[in-house]
């Protein structure tokens, strides 16, 4: 994915800590408060594990100071999952050189100090986290959607701050505070593409993009990405771009946008969007 606005921000942050050390649980705690997001607390590699396939993770904090081997063994999971970024998190004494030297060489994004105020922490992190990524880089409609009006702008705009989770025509429309009906009405204008089947598009650029991390398989897209079960994501796959979800690996956004465009934008009965 590649940037085009930088100052689009993500709807629903999530921080996957795993915190072996008191001191760092209280570090996470202070750098990412509930107020701006949700930050899910691990201790051990079962618990990482079932967390990183349960939601969309925005970023990934590894306490590299806990004792025994099982941070390490975290850290390597980093190649498994390229779409979310892994930080380290250090007091930095000077017998911390080796921890960010293999930090580096797990192709950890960065490594946080104990001692920074919790603001830079977060200002560390935010810029490279799933959701804020997926929002830049869909932050400009394709132009081969032809969305051009302010109603479809700002509402293609809504859509891609959910980074590919659930969002419903009736959230949408109370962002744009206008009825749902209305809103459906004027962004499918001129028999453009319908808003479910748009928020349906983004759904699946996301799964394509989650679906290229070696430590993901379909279940697994299909439980992060909120949808009902592997065969829902089936079901939207085959509608949005006429293809298979162990396909969307192999495929690009403007690949599934090249497929949507052609006759896949709007729904068989009209006036049926909401989710």
């Amino acid at each position: 994915m590649t940037s085009t606005n930088e100052s689009a921000t993500p709807a629903f942050p999530c921080m996957l800590v795993y915190a072996g050390r008191e001191r760092a649980r209280v570090f996470a705690r202070a750098a990412f408060p509930r107020r701006r997001g949700r930050t899910v607390m691990v201790r051990t590699i079962d618990e990482f594990e079932a967390a990183i396939r349960r939601e969309l993770i925005d970023a990934v904090v590894v306490d590299l100071a806990a004792q025994g081997e099982d941070h390490w063994t975290l850290a390597a999971r980093a190649s498994d999952f390229p779409s979310t970024p892994f930080f380290g998190l250090l007091p930095f004494r000077t017998t911390d050189a080796e921890a960010l030297a293999r930090s580096a060489s797990f192709g950890f994004a960065d490594v946080l100090c104990e001692q920074i105020d919790e603001s830079s922490a977060r200002d560390i992190v935010a810029p490279f986290g799933y959701s804020a990524r997926f929002a830049r880089a869909l932050a400009n409609a394709p132009e081969v959607l032809g969305l051009t009006t302010e109603t479809q702008r700002r509402t293609w705009h809504a859509i891609v701050q959910h980074a590919g989770r659930p969002v419903t025509t009736t959230t949408l429309a109370a962002v744009m505070g206008v009825t749902r009906e209305h809103l459906s009405r004027n962004f499918a204008r001129d028999k453009g593409a319908n808003l479910k089947r748009v928020i349906d598009l983004v759904r699946l650029i996301s799964a394509a993009e989650l679906s290229k991390n070696p430590g993901y398989d379909v279940r697994d897209v299909a439980a992060v990405l909120g949808f009902a079960s592997s065969s829902h994501l089936a079901v939207t796959t085959q509608r949005i771009a006429s293809t298979r979800p162990a396909s969307l690996s192999g495929l690009r956004a403007v690949d599934l946008i090249d497929r949507f465009v052609h006759g896949r934008t709007r729904s068989r009965v009209a006036g049926k969007e909401g989710l």
